[in-house]
């Protein structure tokens, strides 16, 4: 306890110079956590919506279909399991048919997946009951991505065309049913959603369907035909590719660390420095090496503590804020395949938190220690005369 006073007092002493070390150690604890806690949150809403939106339970996929084949589409489709029949009936189980298609806004060409699925599904956040409508048109639904790049909007009609099954080309005008808004690039960028039935009469493949959907609760089985891929399978490429830039991120953890704990490796070579005298004449009373080095290592420590105090104080009501009313992101950030929100929530835990302070307190200590060691190599009687450095 002692040695506690003794260090503070010490702290209190340095004046402006120990505050503007806690300042800086509370700016970069803050900002560690607060980073964190929004790649943190980021994954869990980019997971979140991508099951909503594209996953729910997960898909049985057919045998010949590769995503990253774009070839292989249109013979990836293949006619529905008959031991599936009663939950596709059910709804607990939806298809989904994929055909490739050139669509000509404006005169212009652009290539598009056409994807086919039940206008009465339950099963995706799609609203995909915008596809209800009589013969005399055909209604599809798109993302606002896919709307702007082929600028489009609702009820405006644009040509068609496709290969069937058979390798013929045909042609018709579909209508812009609705357009829906999605942070999930992959049921946007470059696809039009259409009826599951129209799609088979167009390719002329009754019956079939390129990926079946599942609700989450219902029985999997192990279809050889059919593999099936679980929510962890299907959203690992968003994980990575998350954990990837928080790799990144931690670049600049690393510089706001470095320029804190330097500052204060420098205040405890320059306290030590000038405390010369102090430290011969407290070694000389009877204080021993290991408690002078202690002292030393515990005002710097004490750094990290007030450092934390201080943060929480301004850093908790903007944990609070962010975390209840979100952060606005300004751009658009769909075009580059990134799963974001308008608006993120940062999430933050327990373990981020506990973790972020015992890495500052460790390291602020370790920092402390290194010039602290020379103390036990002086002499008291160098020390009073200033030489022991």
């Amino acid at each position: 306890m002692a040695m506690m006073k003794m260090a503070l007092r010490s702290l209190i002493g340095n004046g402006l110079k120990t505050w503007l070390n806690v300042f800086v150690l509370s700016f970069t604890f803050v900002l560690i956590i607060f980073m964190q806690g929004l790649l943190e949150g980021w994954n869990r809403q980019a997971v979140t919506d991508t099951v909503t939106w594209e996953i729910a339970g997960g898909q049985y996929w057919s045998e010949k279909y590769d995503p990253y084949d774009p070839f292989s589409i249109d013979s990836s489709a293949a006619v529905l399991p008959s031991t599936l029949k009663e939950e596709v009936e059910a709804h607990q189980i939806e298809p989904v048919l994929y055909a490739k298609g050139t669509i000509y806004p404006g005169g212009r060409m652009q290539g598009v997946l056409l994807k086919g699925i039940r206008p009465d599904q339950q099963l995706l956040a799609l609203p995909t009951y915008l596809l209800k409508g009589d013969d005399s048109d055909v209604p599809v639904i798109m993302g606002a991505h896919m709307a702007k790049q082929a600028n489009l909007k609702v009820n405006d009609l644009v040509t068609l065309r496709w290969r069937d099954v058979n390798g013929t080309f045909e042609a018709i005008d579909i209508r812009v049913a609705g357009i829906f808004r999605t942070t999930v690039p992959t049921v946007d960028i470059g696809q039009i959603w259409l009826p599951l039935e129209q799609l088979r009469k167009m390719t002329l493949q009754p019956n079939a369907s390129t990926i079946l959907i599942t609700k989450g609760n219902i029985p999997i089985q192990k279809l050889a035909a059919w593999p099936f891929k679980d929510q962890t399978e299907l959203t690992k490429q968003t994980v990575a590719m998350l954990q990837a830039k928080s790799k990144g991120y931690n670049v600049f953890y690393f510089i706001f660390f470095t320029m804190a704990l330097i500052a204060i490796f420098d205040t405890q070579v320059l306290s030590i420095f000038r405390r010369q005298r102090e430290i011969g004449t407290l070694v000389a009373l009877g204080m021993t090496q290991k408690q002078v080095v202690t002292l030393f290592t515990l005002e710097g420590t004490m750094n990290a503590f007030l450092a934390v105090i201080i943060g929480t104080i301004w850093g908790l009501p903007l944990f609070i804020a962010f975390s209840v009313h979100g952060i606005h992101i300004p751009m658009d950030t769909s075009s580059f395949g990134i799963p974001m929100a308008d608006k993120m929530f940062p999430y933050y835990t327990m373990k981020l938190i506990a973790g972020t302070i015992s890495l500052i307190m460790i390291i602020t200590a370790l920092v402390s220690y290194l010039p602290a060691r020379k103390i036990a190599r002086m002499k008291p009687t160098d020390a009073i005369r200033g030489k022991a450095l």
